[in-house]
């Protein structure tokens, strides 16, 4: 899911804190104490605002231009330079791992690297090992241990459809279902494109 579907106008129910409507929050601050409540305040409101409107992946370039970032009523706008920090932040264990980097060739991009013009990540409203939790207690309260499961009805199946992982991202729920395997909860088999899954 991209953001696009978001990038005019503000969706009404979300509520931003009043944080948001303080001019000074769109320009991170130089004294240390006051700029490290200011990256928490960011990071809570990024996860709060793709957990409302179920994002997965956030692309900067086109993030800017979102309510998220872009407060049409102050004129203010957070700039690429300071969004990247904010998401550099997210992503150290200071950050509470809630952010991820991803590569646009096959390695790894440090946090120093351009990651590429667009700077696409993920936000970890919920962390992978997050999600398999969610995917093992959705298991176990529904009675389908032992159940072969293809990733399509995890993810888009009407019996998930009220569940917080219903329309999760592929990718993301590959690398969930890994820590589940990890843990010895379950296991994935078949071709890619029609993977099944069975949990113990």
């Amino acid at each position: 899911m991209t953001m696009a579907t978001d990038s005019s106008t503000p969706n009404s129910d979300f509520q931003f804190p009043p944080l948001y409507n303080f001019p000074p929050f769109f320009t991170l601050q130089p004294v240390l104490a006051t700029r490290k409540s200011q990256l928490q305040s960011w990071s809570s409101l990024i996860q709060s605002y793709c957990r409302h409107h179920r994002l997965w992946t956030l692309t900067l370039v086109d993030a800017l231009e979102t309510p998220l970032f872009n407060n049409t009523k102050l004129s203010r706008r957070l700039s690429l330079r300071d969004a990247r920090a904010i998401i550099d932040w997210m992503t150290t264990p200071e950050g509470d791992s809630r952010a991820e980097w991803i590569p646009t060739t096959g390695k790894k991009p440090s946090r120093s690297d351009e990651y590429s013009e667009a700077g696409k990540c993920w936000i970890y409203w919920k962390r992978p090992e997050e999600w398999a939790s969610a995917l093992e207690e959705w298991v176990d309260r529904t009675g389908q241990k032992g159940t072969v499961l293809t990733l399509y009805e995890i993810t888009e199946g009407d019996a998930t459809r009220r569940e917080e992982f219903w329309g999760m991202d592929s990718t993301l729920l590959a690398k969930s279902l890994a820590v589940c395997v990890k843990r010895g909860k379950a296991q994935v088999f078949g071709a890619e494109g029609s993977e099944g899954v069975k949990f113990f």
